[in-house]
């Protein structure tokens, strides 16, 4: 499997995902800090491993982390919180897409069965 530019995109996504708390002024709310921080952690890792060597499992993964980014507001509790509710969805979109464009992207062209 050859390396994909949505890897190092996603790279850039938990980095952002990171510095989230500070960028939108919600890194004193600690539930919603400590999210950003450990699902944007281990969203740098998987990207990183599947930039050294990329294979499907790791997509998967990501897609996972997107999915509980995206339901962390909800699980816990800070729906209120403007910017850190907007911020872990918005990125929970972008980092779940990217996943997805790389596994469609990992597939390979499509043949037509003519």
């Amino acid at each position: 499997m050859q390396q994909r530019w949505q890897d190092r995109v996603g790279v850039v996504l938990g980095i952002l995902l990171v510095l989230m708390p500070w960028i939108a002024g919600f890194s004193e709310a600690a539930m919603a800090a400590g999210s950003a921080w450990i699902i944007g952690v281990a969203t740098i890792v998987i990207f990183g491993i599947a930039i050294a060597k990329p294979q499907q499992w790791e997509e998967w993964v990501n897609l996972v982390l997107a999915i509980v980014l995206l339901l962390a507001p909800f699980a816990l509790g800070f729906t209120g919180l403007t910017g850190a509710a907007w911020s872990h969805w918005i990125l929970a979109i972008l980092i779940g897409g990217d996943a997805i464009w790389a596994l469609v992207d990992s597939q390979g062209p499509r043949r037509s069965a003519t």
